[in-house]
């Protein structure tokens, strides 16, 4: 029996991804006022962008609680005998926690392994899509276990933001704090380092910024993946996919949207590129 793979939707998984590579999602919840709703399946993405920018509630997000992660495991268990399961980053949310403590409430003798990513958005993504495909290639547990080990080192996200207001009042800002001064003014790179939020520079333009994503994707001699996602502007991510397949085979780049939960912090107007490094670099 082939592992299964589990990952959260923070992971910017679009549905048709996990179909085709038999990926379980589970989603975290995004809340306004009284009204909650399951990331990307209650709420669609436009839904939430325009709630964000319309409605007077400021969102709330919530992991998911141990029991989602029971009724996954509880269900896999009838298709397989190991599940992986790999997280958006402890240190910005708690559903490794909820995924951990899930494990030890499940019945039978199915063997489940948890990883913390240390990642977020498709830099999480990435390195799930390597696990499946592995997966689907005949690995048992230990070896998807390990080839994610080792991805996870060579899985780089970074993501340029319109305004840090939505991370800032989200409390999600990490080592982004000293560019709160200036937010107004300027359009911050940030990336993933030690699985929290950290800058990377701070640019003038939003033309600037998505020169800025190229030129990082171009700083790479060996690329194993690709991904260019957005919050609510396609044709800019358009337009960078074109770019970027100057440099890797544009139909095997993949594109998804930045989640509502990621979206909470991110704000309108986000971009993002993660890249899988090839091994041996």
């Amino acid at each position: 029996m082939a592992v299964k793979i589990v990952t959260d939707s923070l992971s910017d998984i679009t549905s048709d991804m996990a179909e085709e590579l038999g990926i379980t999602v589970v989603p975290l919840t995004v809340s306004f006022g009284h009204e909650s709703f399951l990331d990307r399946v209650t709420m669609t993405t436009d839904e939430f962008y325009h709630k964000l920018t319309h409605d007077a509630n400021w969102p709330k997000t919530t992991q998911p609680p141990p029991g989602d992660f029971i009724d996954v495991y509880t269900k896999l268990t009838k298709e397989t005998d190991e599940i992986l399961v790999v997280t958006l980053s402890s240190k910005l949310s708690g559903t490794y926690e909820s995924a951990t403590n899930a494990k030890g409430m499940v019945k039978g003798k199915c063997r489940i392994e948890v990883i913390d990513s240390l990642s977020v958005a498709m830099g999480l993504g990435l390195i799930v899509i390597a696990a499946a495909k592995a997966t689907q290639a005949g690995a048992n547990l230990d070896e998807v276990a390990d080839l994610v080990r080792r991805a996870m080192p060579r899985s780089h996200l970074i993501a340029y933001f319109d305004t840090l207001k939505y991370l800032a009042k989200g409390g999600r800002i990490g080592r982004a704090q000293g560019l709160l001064g200036v937010m107004l003014s300027i359009k911050p790179i940030l990336t993933v380092k030690d699985g929290e939020m950290s800058p990377l520079t701070r640019l003038r333009s939003r033309a600037a910024g998505m020169d800025y994503l190229y030129n990082f994707v171009a700083g790479f001699s060996n690329i194993e993946a690709l991904a260019v996602e957005h919050a609510t502007t396609p044709d800019d991510a358009d337009k960078l996919v074109e770019h970027l397949s100057s440099l890797f085979p544009k139909e095997h780049i993949y594109r998804s949207t930045i989640s509502p939960v990621v979206g909470t912090y991110a704000g309108p107007g986000a971009m993002a590129v993660s890249v899988l490094e090839g091994e041996g670099n």
